[in-house]
């Protein structure tokens, strides 16, 4: 990855936290050298109904075998935008042709009165919790999605245009083989989920992984790690009914706790663990 694009992409969104929106802007020519060096994209104007095809059309080139090779690789060289491709893979193999059918998503309210409605496709929801597709994406950002894809190894899991994005992006990697230590990483990860005492969150679980030897990891990094493991079935809550507590930002490990360890089964197909 070139580092002088990867800063002029990163420089654009991010100063010590998010920059606000009003100071968001790319210098012409630092633009057009991101973009030569495949990091910053031109904004793209796409249909839920075109993305879905293109979408199905690409999964169809990527095996279970590279993204699961990927993920394993990403954890010793911190590489997080090859952590990312599993739960898009995990998403887009569940998809199947379909028209945008719109359905309630929110509503915002006014002085008691409903000042607004967005909607998502309900074909799109219905597949997988988590999962959101607009009827319409125009001119769309794909920098700020690459931002967060390489920063933390993706955010918007299950939003129809990141899945697009990141397994085109994906396709486009040279992944290294995994070494040693990954495979001693996702041991030690496996063994904090294991330990986890009964009645853990998601977040008590993002704790304890500083304890993995060798994972360098930040707490958005663990947070997202999580994620990607919820998604692809490795965390499998053993119930959706649970209470959550406080303001949180988890979707696919959401109702996922301590009691319920991980699905060993889906380890081994992935990992051969």
């Amino acid at each position: 990855m070139d580092k002088k694009a990867k800063k002029i992409l990163f420089q654009t969104y991010w100063k010590n936290g998010w920059k606000d929106r009003k100071e968001i802007k790319t210098e012409p020519n630092d633009f057009a050298y991101a973009k030569e060096k495949g990091l910053m994209f031109d904004p793209i104007t796409i249909s839920h109904d075109d993305c879905v095809n293109k979408i199905i059309n690409i999964v169809s080139t990527i095996t279970l075998e590279h993204v699961a090779k990927a993920f394993l690789s990403s954890l010793s060289t911190r590489r997080l935008d090859w952590r990312s491709g599993i739960a898009s893979y995990f998403i887009a193999k569940l998809m199947t042709a379909h028209q945008y059918t719109p359905v309630v998503s929110g509503q915002s309210y006014q002085d008691g009165q409903m000042s607004h409605s967005s909607h998502t496709c309900q074909v799109c929801r219905d597949l997988k919790y988590g999962m959101i597709g607009n009827e319409n994406y125009v001119k769309a950002d794909l920098n700020i999605l690459n931002f967060e894809r390489i920063k933390w190894g993706g955010v918007r899991h299950g939003d129809l245009l990141y899945t697009y994005f990141d397994l085109m992006q994906f396709t486009k990697q040279a992944i290294s083989e995994p070494t040693k230590d990954d495979i001693a990483i996702l041991k030690g990860i496996l063994a904090i989920i294991a330990s986890c005492q009964q009645d853990d969150y998601p977040g008590s679980l993002s704790d304890k992984l500083t304890d993995v030897p060798n994972f360098k990891s930040n707490q958005d990094e663990r947070n997202t790690v999580i994620e990607i493991l919820a998604c692809v079935g490795i965390l499998q809550p053993a119930s959706y009914e649970r209470p959550t507590r406080g303001k949180h930002d988890w979707v696919y490990a959401t109702y996922w706790r301590g009691q319920d360890k991980y699905n060993q089964q889906m380890v081994k197909q992935l990992f051969g663990l």
